[in-house]
């Protein structure tokens, strides 16, 4: 709903810069140019979170790593993701049978 109201202002703004100055108007052309980088980055917001590589929910293996966190103390077990090649660290009291 939001993106649709900015695009719409952005409409209007282009089309009111752009009606200002074919009629003459002094120091129209800013509400034309603020009104196309407005459109530009609601439309490309929309196309990088679509072409934004998805979380990746397959298998998780343990790897039988474990590590002592310096910053927590905590000891760490590390999860693997064979798809995907992500590796995550997972506090060993939170394994408790749970994927990360």
């Amino acid at each position: 709903m939001l993106r649709l109201l900015l695009l719409g202002f952005a409409v209007l703004l282009v089309l009111a810069g752009l009606v200002c100055t074919i009629a003459g108007a002094d120091g129209a052309w800013p509400f034309t140019l603020w009104g196309l980088l407005l459109v530009a980055a609601v439309l490309l917001e929309r196309w990088r979170y679509s072409h934004t590589p998805k979380a990746d929910d397959g298998p998780w293996q343990e790897t039988g790593e474990r590590f002592v966190d310096p910053e927590s103390g905590r000891v760490m077990s590390v999860w693997y993701s064979p798809d995907s090649g992500e590796r995550r660290y997972v506090p060993i009291s939170e394994n408790d049978n749970r994927l990360p």
